[in-house]
């Protein structure tokens, strides 16, 4: 069965390139989806799916089977915007195929997955047909994950009412089987002191100075962070400062910087805080310091918020999850590899705050997202979408075995 899964995908081979090609031509920068979304909800209706829907946030929706145990593949279908400084090789929304490769934004964050999935769909359903499945599956294209990591996933579960037992999800991995991330947070600082004349500046007391010292100790606080296994150190990083005084010739009574925070095994939000107030209350110095909520609306115009906290998560190496994604992975490819994400996903709404066991899987390099060397080799497209179409009868084994 799985491998007349495998030769049902490989029949299908060309028709995937051109729909992943399709969904490279199509552009869906965070907010502005409703294009690929329908696009995507026309393929899973073509293909089969039982049912297919657009949720009041904007995602693409699509279900196959009603048993009993509950999974989840999310590839988000928005993207970072191109720039105008950047050097493509071929123009980013060409979808251009060249030498066994694809090219463009989006080829590797995260498209690739999405076309395997509606490919693997299409292939469960036709070796299926009506036949009962052990599993219902929901195949998400997400939208705003760009804009806000994790938020439509927390929708998903928390507005519409849909949570699975299990997700795996399409950031690329190399064809790896990824089993977490190092978190993250914002967090924003604010001094103020008392402005006065630049001639007479004596007179003032300058936020930005105060601000100075802050920024120093931030700088050997990120030095001192331990790495801890398997995600490594955490960072901290000052990313932007702003002032204001009554002019370019006074001195400046208030100073906000924002800091980005990566997170490794052990921290969180609440830790966080404590060290950044350790850090004023050594230097005496008076700051508020707060974690920003991100406001956004969807293609939709459904307006939501969310804090800009996106906890850890690892999930153990013998987790049966795990074990499936590394059982599917060596049945099409021979051998199967488990690692981690540097960058964050929407595992932070999924495991890090909802507790579901959460694997990646996808094909594409991680270090070339958001960058102008996006390309893909097809052939790895092709073995993942294989992979997609055994892992719920892998998974369901799994879990039967145990």
């Amino acid at each position: 069965m799985l491998k007349e899964l495998q030769e049902k995908v490989l029949a299908d081979r060309e028709e995937l390139f051109a729909v992943m090609q399709r969904l490279i031509q199509i552009r869906s920068y965070s907010g502005q989806e409703e294009e690929v979304v329908t696009y995507i909800m026309e393929k899973m209706a073509e293909f089969g799916f039982d049912e297919v829907w657009s949720d009041g946030l904007g995602n693409a929706i699509g279900r196959i089977g009603d048993g009993p145990v509950k999974i989840m593949w999310d590839a988000h279908i928005d993207t970072v915007k191109v720039t105008e400084n950047e050097r493509w090789k071929f123009p980013p929304f060409e979808g251009k195929i060249a030498d066994g490769k694809i090219y463009g934004r989006g080829v590797v964050d995260e498209k690739a997955a999405m076309a395997g999935y509606l490919f693997a769909g299409k292939a469960i359903k036709e070796v299926f047909k009506e036949q009962p499945l052990p599993f219902t599956l929901y195949v998400v294209g997400s939208v705003l994950e760009e804009d806000c990591d994790g938020y439509p996933l927390r929708h998903i579960i928390e507005k519409e009412g849909i949570k699975p037992d299990y997700v795996l999800l399409g950031e690329p991995t190399d064809l790896r089987v990824y089993r977490g991330q190092r978190g993250r947070m914002e967090i924003e600082i604010a001094t103020y002191g008392k402005s006065a004349h630049g001639a007479h500046n004596q007179q003032g007391v300058n936020a930005v100075y105060k601000m100075a010292a802050i920024v120093k100790e931030i700088e050997q606080l990120d030095k001192n962070l331990q790495p801890v296994e398997p995600l490594g150190k955490g960072s901290a990083t000052v990313s932007d400062i702003s002032s204001k005084a009554p002019s370019l010739c006074s001195v400046p009574d208030y100073c906000r910087i924002h800091i980005d925070r990566r997170l490794t095994v052990g921290e969180d939000q609440t830790l966080v805080l404590e060290q950044f107030r350790q850090i004023a209350d050594r230097l005496q110095i008076e700051a508020e310091i707060e974690v920003p909520v991100y406001h956004g609306k969807s293609w939709k115009g459904t307006e939501f918020e969310q804090e800009a906290y996106f906890p850890t998560w690892i999930l153990e190496e013998e987790h049966p999850l795990v074990k499936a994604g590394l059982a599917a992975a060596a049945q099409v490819l021979g051998q199967a590899q488990s690692g981690v994400w540097s960058f964050s996903t929407n595992g932070v709404a999924t495991a890090g705050r909802h507790h579901i066991p959460t694997i990646g899987f996808a094909p594409g390099k991680e270090e070339l997202s958001h960058s102008d060397r996006e390309e893909l080799v097809l052939d790895d497209l092709l073995k993942a979408a294989q992979v997609y179409a055994v892992f719920p009868f892998t998974l369901m084994e799994t879990i039967n075995r145990k």
